[in-house]
């Protein structure tokens, strides 16, 4: 998961060096979105370890 929002970071800073501002929007999103999931799913997974060590 968190490859995925490095790539469309990349993605997205290498668009918007070219100028491509509708491109760099869409793959800035996309890299935020899967970041966001990304902090949740490592935060459920935290919990549950704890959880699990009892």
């Amino acid at each position: 998961m968190l490859y995925w929002a490095i790539i469309f970071l990349v993605v997205a800073i290498i668009a918007g060096l070219f100028g491509f501002l509708g491109v760099a929007g869409l793959a800035t999103e996309i890299a935020k979105i899967l970041f966001v999931i990304f902090l949740i799913v490592f935060v459920i997974s935290l919990i549950g370890g704890f959880r699990g060590r009892r």
